[in-house]
């Protein structure tokens, strides 16, 4: 077995990334986390990381944010529903540090990450998924918990998932995802075991997230959040979000959305798997807020105010301890420990 093959450590993998910051910004994908954005963590001393796009899209911010990011490395983030070859070539291509698998356990993409040279982390929300990740191949885990903005498969918060990950992970290394908004966050989870915690709303706020600036307005004016299913046409996964008038309108009675609306949404899976991320994007400019159709798109910086209101917000349970817009470098720093 090769080298690149072979398992890593936490401390390998902290040696390979050469992290001055133990923070991973989260790859929010569709675009909101570009070559911009990851480029900046990358190069103020965290791990940048660009989310999944079309597949020429981001194969170019991937090359934007390593010329961003100097000598630093950047990561990248797949959401298996929606990976294509040409994003494991772009990881190749680009020498990503790091590829995280988010939203399934993606055992093919493993494979062909893996035969790349390429590290893989696989996002998980139990015990068992971090088992089944590690036994397929993985390099090491994603531990997410449910107070995490978007895509959820965290069940419980994150310092009671974190031990059970931990302990199923052995020695192969496990970050921390969910509840980071500042830098006790990071050294309490540090302190339980984590190799590194990842943060995703504390740099969806950010000058150089390309999220669209009133979907930035209303995550810092937010208090609270949902859990809610409603934003699952080709990916029926529990999406936390925050309130918007597509959710006002169909999630008064359950945060979860009608039980019908749910049902159609599970046989609209395949549809993640067979329809192009540029084609499902496309889906997003025909939503609107009375008809409960919602793919999981997210509106982003050039698109009308008014797709805050028929999109998906993102975010997590941070929203309550986070109010303002910064730099990258500068919400990096407020999180380190």
């Amino acid at each position: 077995m090769c080298a690149a093959m072979r398992p890593l450590t936490a401390g390998e993998l902290a040696t390979q990334l050469r992290l001055q910051t133990p923070v991973v910004q989260a790859g929010m994908g569709g675009g909101v986390a570009g070559g911009a954005l990851a480029g900046a963590v990358s190069r103020a001393g965290g791990l940048g990381t660009v989310g999944i796009m079309a597949p020429p899209v981001f194969a170019a911010a991937l090359a934007l944010a390593r010329r961003l990011a100097g000598d630093r490395p950047v990561a990248a983030n797949l959401l298996v529903p929606f990976v294509r070859e040409a994003h494991v070539r772009a990881c190749a291509d680009e020498r990503a540090a790091l590829v995280v698998l988010h939203g399934g356990l993606g055992r093919r993409w493993i494979a062909r990450l893996r035969e790349r040279g390429l590290h893989v982390l696989v996002t998980v929300g139990t015990q068992r998924e971090a088992e089944q990740a590690l036994a397929a191949g993985a390099s090491g885990v994603v531990a997410q918990g449910d107070e995490a903005g978007g895509h959820l498969l965290g069940v419980e918060p994150i310092e009671r998932a974190l031990p059970r990950i931990l302990a199923a992970a052995g020695d192969a290394p496990v970050l921390a995802a969910g509840g980071v908004a500042h830098a006790h966050d990071v050294a309490r989870l540090l302190a339980q075991g984590a190799a590194a915690v990842v943060a995703g709303t504390r740099f969806l706020l950010t000058e150089e997230s390309a999220a669209n600036d009133e979907y930035k307005r209303r995550v810092a004016s937010a208090r609270s959040t949902i859990a809610t299913d409603l934003f699952g046409v080709g990916w029926p996964l529990r999406h936390r979000v925050i309130a918007n008038a597509a959710t006002e309108r169909w999630c008064e009675r359950d945060p979860h959305g009608p039980a019908p609306l749910r049902a159609a949404l599970r046989l609209s899976a395949p549809l993640g798997r067979l329809t192009p991320l540029r084609a499902m994007s496309g889906l997003a400019a025909l939503q609107r807020p009375a008809l409960p159709l919602f793919t999981p798109a997210v509106p982003l910086a050039g698109m009308p105010e008014a797709s805050v209101d028929r999109c998906a917000l993102y975010a997590g349970e941070t929203v309550t301890r986070l109010g303002d817009v910064l730099s990258a470098a500068s919400a990096l720093e407020q999180l380190a420990p």
